[in-house]
């Protein structure tokens, strides 16, 4: 963020009002005042000023500047813009109908570009029970301590729902019913109304689903994944095998997919059949093993076709942690270690194809 905050001067309540609650969801904080003259102390800094069409009619009495919006309710009305040619406005914005526009303005002021663009990433399981949610927690978690932090998304409206998983389920917050974006997003603002795991090292917001059930809105889906790429978070989707227009989504955005797949005669089979499915949207697909046989690992994805990126040998007490609701956040371990090396990977190949 730039540090210093819009400046709006509108008298219009009810224009003040819309503003305010535009700015709100945007996540961006703003100064007021009720007239030119007393915003002098702000007009020169602030990086935008927004005015209604009463402050625009007052007799210049400020120097003038780049970056001054109009906002009217509905069409202009006569003679406006011959006095915002006169107040040097630059563009006139419309409510209700232009207020992605305005949205996305005030985005642009509270996020500034990330070095690195974030990363999207999905995980499917092969089978049911293959471990695609744990897994894709411990992504998050290992991805939360970077610089651009992580967001995690439950992609899967029919499973047992990472909040539930994380222990976070009681903690207020939205959940995927609760959420309604579109165009750009604020990805800061979203975070803050998030239940968030807590662990070494930072946190963790999480996504859910609705204890309906209810999955995440493909509007709303491509609003956060935008909002990942530009603020440089790493956004994990837990998704389901079967392929849901949301699912599909994440699988259009993803630098990489990852297929959980045990090393199980019958899971191999499974695991092909969502193979196909995945591979019909998208070919940035790896895979990862869960078992202790890395030759039966390399074996089985030399027949399936996507590389090996991990081979996870069982985690010493990890069902026995689940069965008592104590998701394992260990540093060290199979999953940790798995994880930080497909993170390392996801980077190095997302800034090779930059």
């Amino acid at each position: 963020m730039t540090g210093q905050r819009p400046l709006v001067i509108a008298a219009d309540e009810t224009v003040l009002d819309e503003i305010l609650r535009v700015a709100a969801v945007a996540g961006c904080e703003v100064d007021r005042a009720p007239d030119l003259t007393a915003a002098r102390g702000n007009w020169a800094r602030a990086p935008l000023v927004v005015l209604d069409e009463e402050a625009v009619r007052q007799p210049p009495v400020l120097p003038r500047r780049r970056g001054i919006l109009l906002i009217c309710k509905g069409s202009p009305a006569p003679g406006t813009w011959e006095h915002a040619f006169r107040a040097g406005v630059e563009r006139v914005i419309s409510l209700p109908d232009e207020e992605t526009e305005l949205a996305a303005t005030f985005a642009d002021i509270v996020e500034t570009p990330a070095e690195q663009p974030g990363l999207v990433l999905g995980v499917v399981g092969g089978r049911g029970g293959a471990g695609a949610s744990v897994f894709a927690a411990t992504l998050g978690l290992a991805a939360a301590g970077d610089p651009g932090g992580a967001l995690l998304l439950d992609c899967d409206p029919l499973g047992g729902g990472l909040d539930v998983l994380l222990g976070v389920e009681k903690l207020p917050g939205a959940r995927w019913p609760d959420v309604r974006l579109s165009g750009r997003a604020s990805l800061a603002s979203l975070a803050a109304d998030l239940p968030k795991r807590r662990h070494r090292g930072g946190s963790l917001p999480v996504l859910a689903s609705g204890p309906e059930g209810k999955g995440p809105q493909v509007e709303s889906l491509s609003a956060i994944l935008s909002a990942g790429h530009r603020s440089g978070t790493t956004v994990v989707c837990d998704l389901p095998r079967t392929l849901d227009e949301a699912a599909k989504e994440v699988l259009l955005r993803a630098d990489l997919v990852l297929l959980l797949v045990p090393l199980e005669f019958r899971a191999c089979l499974a695991a092909k059949k969502v193979l196909n499915g995945l591979s019909e949207v998208t070919a940035r697909i790896g895979l990862v093993t869960c078992g202790s046989a890395k030759d039966d690992a390399t074996r089985m994805a030399a027949r399936m076709g996507p590389p090996l990126l991990a081979t996870m040998p069982p985690q010493r007490g990890l069902q026995r942690a689940l069965k008592s609701d104590e998701f394992p956040a260990n540093h060290r371990g199979p999953l940790a270690d798995a994880a930080r090396a497909i993170l390392a990977t996801a980077r190095r190949e997302a800034q090779a194809a930059a």
